[in-house]
């Protein structure tokens, strides 16, 4: 195992004190400038390295903070990341990301190692609406913060950074009952994730306001994959369902039903429209370009950062829900 120098070490070599050669090194002028060379000098010749952890912990800080995501296949994830790196770094706080792979005893093994690390605070995109509970609030009482963003859990008082899914889900129904689609089909996220309630409600109430019968048929829940886009658009065409627009949760379900659609020579949009949520480069790299609801990728990782910061900075601040506005980006799919 590989050996650092320490400040005992210097000290033993000088036959000086530790606390000497502290202060030496951080330039106190109570120190000679005969010594504090002295130290410079056999810190360079040893390799010394400062313990930024030993030195933040002992002011009860650790500078770090961590952050969990689901996932981080698709681009959504990796974009707030930077974001919230960039702001986070500029503030001298070291990041630890790890990701859940959309498994909550993961996130729960991730929340203790945030823990373990002595985080001073977490930004987080949760899993599962409600296993982890328990754990965001045990953390919170050991007084490590949390700003949850994107998928946030409604059970729990929080700084929370999101976009009006709901509202977004609706006018972008809207444009497509708007230009003749009847026979919507939507793509729901899974049960677990908080925002597949919401777009499912928008889904279903934007029906109703134009009067087109809901039917169950067309509501289909399961996990946002593009495999998963194209083995429920299979599904469809070999059991004859009708449809004449697809809107989806997420990006990569959008790009499965696309790509099964397009094999089976259908097309987009004269035949069948199709659009969803997220809106990263991925939706302008296939052909046609997909319509979307582009969210705030950066500013949301910014935000959340700014949140966290405040958090830290001053544990009585009071928690925001921050909502962003998204974008409704209609390119040539629908």
């Amino acid at each position: 195992m590989m050996k650092y120098t320490t400040i005992k070490d210097i000290a033993k070599e000088l036959d000086i004190s530790k606390s000497t050669v502290s202060r030496a090194l951080s330039g106190d002028s109570n120190v000679s400038k005969e010594t504090r060379e002295k130290v410079v000098a056999l810190a360079n010749k040893m390799g010394y390295k400062r313990n930024d952890i030993a030195a933040n912990l002992r002011m009860q800080q650790s500078k770090t903070v961590g952050i969990i995501v689901p996932e981080m296949v698709t681009p959504f994830f990796m974009y707030v990341i930077m974001s919230a790196q960039k702001v986070l770094d500029e503030q001298g706080f070291k990041v630890i990301i790890t990701q859940s792979h959309e498994d909550p005893q993961a996130e729960s093994y991730n929340l203790k190692l945030m823990e373990n690390y002595r985080v001073d605070g977490i930004i987080m995109s949760v899993c599962h609406s409600d296993i982890n509970l328990k754990e965001y609030f045990r953390l919170q009482e050991e007084g490590i913060p949390i700003v949850f963003f994107d998928r946030v859990p409604s059970k729990i008082h929080a700084c929370k950074v999101i976009v009006n899914d709901y509202v977004k889900s609706m006018l972008m129904m809207e444009h497509l009952i708007r230009s003749g689609r009847k026979r919507i089909l939507h793509l729901a996220g899974p049960a677990r994730i908080p925002n597949t309630e919401e777009r499912k409600k928008a889904y279903k109430d934007s029906l109703a306001k134009f009067k087109i019968p809901f039917d169950p048929e067309l509501l289909i829940e399961g996990e946002n994959e593009r495999s998963e886009g194209e083995r429920v658009i299979r599904d469809f065409l070999r059991k004859k369902i009708p449809f004449d627009a697809i809107f989806s949760f997420g990006e990569t379900l959008s790009i499965g039903a696309l790509s099964y659609i397009q094999s089976q020579g259908i097309k987009v949009p004269e035949e069948i429209a199709i659009c969803g949520f997220s809106g990263t480069y991925l939706s302008t790299i296939v052909t046609p370009q997909l319509t979307a609801i582009q969210q705030p990728f950066e500013k949301m990782g910014r935000v959340s950062a700014e949140q966290i910061i405040k958090k830290i900075n001053d544990p009585e601040s009071s928690c925001e829900t921050i909502i962003l506005d998204a974008e409704i980006v209609i390119r040539q799919s629908t």
